[in-house]
């Protein structure tokens, strides 16, 4: 493609990247529990301290105000086990210890009943990947790229690991409590169309962003050394606040 040839982006669109002081991992906390959620009840399976367990599963936390209303847990099981088993089981074992006080929380499990079938036997059909999981779990805007299946030269993925690492870093250099850094590319342009930041006030903060980072998309290739095989850790509990990952890494500017 002759826009990757030149160092240009390699499809137009926009991408956002978040940060915020609420967390270590810099995340909003809900988005840290969803994910402990969901890597606990893999753990719970694999180490067999919940024996009727099964691979198929998903999470859910929503919040109001700032406080976790209802943390929802969805899990294929065994067909002899009961409901009740189930709510109380996870309840114990996976919720309480990740979320602490649940007393005013509404515990969901397995909300519409039995779930005995799992995976592709009770669910086909190839949907993509599920682009609100891997980034920012709807709290925070998206530009409609999905990540996974692209080489770096695509900015939907690039792009959208170079916004995290700007926003990440600009909170974790106190230039921000929390930070939006929103991009722009068009295809073949190595240039980006738009680079924005916004700090928890609503104030810009762009040129702090455009002087601290080069946006352009191979210099974030070269920045974040993207070309290595390391995308595997990424495939499971999102793309973002794991400390392996190029992108998470703070450093000083």
């Amino acid at each position: 493609m002759q826009g990757v040839d030149i160092g240009g982006a390699g499809d137009q669109g926009m991408m956002y990247g978040f940060a915020t002081d609420e967390t270590p991992e810099l995340l909003p906390g809900a988005i840290v529990k969803v994910h402990a959620l969901a890597k606990g009840l893999e753990d719970l399976r694999k180490e067999g301290k919940i024996s009727w367990l099964r691979p198929d599963g998903k999470t859910q936390i929503t919040v109001l105000d700032g406080k976790i209303k209802t943390v929802l847990v969805s899990t294929q099981h065994d067909k002899d086990v009961s409901q009740e088993e189930i709510k109380k089981t996870l309840t114990e074992k996976l919720i309480s210890p990740i979320i602490s006080d649940i007393s005013n929380i509404e515990i969901l499990a397995n909300p519409t009943g039995k779930f005995v079938q799992g995976g592709f036997e009770a669910d086909t059909g190839l949907t993509g990947r599920k682009i609100m999981v891997d980034t920012y779990c709807g709290l925070i805007t998206h530009g409609g790229g999905c990540f996974s299946g692209k080489d770096p030269t695509k900015v939907d993925r690039s792009g959208a690991y170079m916004a995290r690492f700007a926003a990440k870093n600009l909170v974790a250099n106190g230039y921000a409590k929390q930070c939006l850094v929103s991009l722009a590319y068009a295809i073949g342009r190595a240039e980006p169309l738009m680079v924005e930041a916004i700090n928890e006030k609503g104030e810009s903060i762009a040129e702090t962003a455009k002087s601290k980072f080069d946006f352009k998309p191979k210099a974030i290739i070269e920045k974040l050394n993207l070309q290595r095989p390391i995308y595997q850790q990424a495939a499971v509990y999102g793309h973002f606040g794991k400390p392996n990952l190029p992108w998470e890494e703070i450093v000083k500017i």
